[in-house]
């Protein structure tokens, strides 16, 4: 009997996405990794998107890609934001460098990686037709209205989920659908060979480090960015980056409501961690350089993240 062949080696990653909860250390271990091997960033962050606000979002360092690439009235559907990272990661792995991507939004980093079906944004106005419809006829006649509009949306969404349930009617009448007929979103498709990680920090040494940036952040003039922010236009999606009305709102005062907002937001991060198809766990508890050097460590034999590509300069 002929013996079988051995499987052939996975390749090599030509994509590294570094994904942890805020204050995690993912900017300063990606720039370790950069120094390690031929690569460049993009980040994967809906909020570092926005130009104007580097003290609020912990803008990462110049030279990273999509990063500051929109004024503050500029909307941004995480569509727009795939495809700017499409043909930034293309560009990057075309060179023969590493993508590092990097982000601690769930949605944006896997909207990078693979080819995501995306429901189109909603019309104007659509949402709150519909949340006033959900509201005048009830819960249950809202829920039944969107079986008979879309029947595999309605069983993945409770009748008392009126968020969701109002999102539903909103898609099926765009012709989409909440629940599409092929969803990549909790697979391991990725455009690229591509190595995930998320950076593990225990939790009380996280709140020890979200209190610092916090604090780093009004001391370094929060407040004087925000209000300089707001006194001009602003999108939609810019006045959902985190923080942002609160600051406004609060000024000084807003210290504590957006440091335990920040500590709610990581823990939701660390539930996403355990969602992301793929990622790799790497204690975060140490040095950026150590933390680098244990993800070039990553990997099954022939998968290890090479120390120079094809076409590099190094």
């Amino acid at each position: 009997m002929a013996s079988s062949s051995p499987p052939a080696p996975a390749p090599d990653p030509s994509v590294v996405a570094i994904f942890g909860p805020t204050a995690s250390g993912k900017t300063v271990v990606a720039e370790a990794l950069a120094g390690r091997v031929p690569a460049e960033t993009v980040s994967a962050d809906s909020a570092a998107l926005y130009r104007g606000l580097p003290i609020l979002t912990a803008a990462p360092p110049a030279g990273t890609r999509l990063a500051g690439g929109f004024d503050l009235d500029a909307e941004v559907s995480v569509g727009e934001f795939a495809r700017l990272a499409h043909e930034a990661i293309d560009e990057i792995v075309a060179a023969g460098r590493t993508a590092l991507v990097v982000g601690g939004t769930g949605l944006y980093l896997r909207a990078a990686l693979a080819e995501l079906t995306l429901p189109p944004p909603p019309e104007p106005g659509a949402r709150e037709r519909w949340a006033r419809l959900y509201d005048r006829l009830g819960a249950p006649a809202a829920h039944a209205l969107l079986a008979e509009r879309d029947p595999a949306a309605a069983e993945r969404v409770h009748t008392n989920d009126r968020r969701r349930v109002v999102r539903a009617l909103e898609l099926a009448e765009a012709g989409a659908s909440l629940a599409p007929e092929r969803d990549v979103l909790w697979t391991e498709e990725t455009r690229h060979p591509t190595l995930i990680v998320g950076l593990d920090v225990e939790p009380d040494e996280l709140d020890r480090r979200i209190e610092t940036r916090t604090r780093a952040m009004f001391d370094a003039g929060v407040v004087d960015e925000v209000r300089a922010a707001v006194a001009g236009p602003l999108s939609s999606t810019a006045r959902k980056v985190m923080g942002l009305e609160l600051v406004a709102d609060l000024g000084e005062a807003a210290y504590e409501p957006l440091l335990q907002a920040t500590r709610r937001l990581a823990r939701y991060q660390r539930k996403w961690m355990r969602r992301i198809p793929g990622l790799v766990s790497v204690p975060a508890d140490r040095s950026a350089d150590e933390v680098a050097d244990a993800i070039l460590a990553l990997g099954r034999p022939g998968q290890r993240v090479p120390a120079h590509r094809a076409g590099s300069d190094g």
